[in-house]
């Protein structure tokens, strides 16, 4: 059973597994509207939706998402290759953020396909498996760095 620092600790690490899903979502959606000018933004949004959540094994229940990932489960697989070529820049980020994913699920039980979520990272070269697994704190500075550089995080000013 989680202790009490568990469990308000793990919601904050998944923040940051989520700001990194954005910073990923984001990048990605751009990266395919210029590689896909002929498709609709849309369509982009969804492929790039669908590539994130089958790397984090958190596919959309929804029935249009699942039809679309089903209908486009080569071209997820195929983007899903690419992501070690064109997003080197966020391996670093994306491997950490898998790892803490791994990590929150085993804390709160769920052990449905987590250890098969860092295979596939690894089998498509965007887990970097020389890269120490994140202690929680660094995580967290890693997060609030990159969030500040992106826009995500706005510094709070004390007024007095």
């Amino acid at each position: 059973m989680p202790s009490e620092i568990e469990r308000k600790f793990i919601p904050t690490l998944r923040e940051g597994v989520d700001m990194v899903k954005m910073i990923f979502f984001k990048d990605l959606k751009n990266y395919l509207q210029n590689k896909f000018e002929e498709e609709e933004p849309v369509y982009c949004g969804m492929l790039a939706a669908a590539v994130m959540n089958e790397l984090f094994g958190t596919p959309n229940p929804d029935e249009k998402f699942k039809s679309f990932a089903h209908d486009n489960s080569e071209r997820i697989r195929q983007e899903l290759a690419n992501v070690a070529h064109e997003f080197k820049d966020l391996c670093i980020l994306l491997t950490d953020a898998l790892r803490i994913h791994f990590l929150c699920n085993h804390q709160e039980g769920i052990e449905d396909n987590n250890e098969a979520i860092l295979k596939k990272a690894k089998e498509y070269g965007i887990l970097i498996e020389e890269r120490d697994v994140p202690l929680p704190k660094g995580f967290m500075e890693l997060i609030y760095t990159v969030g500040k550089a992106h826009g995500l995080i706005v510094e709070q000013t004390r007024t007095s």
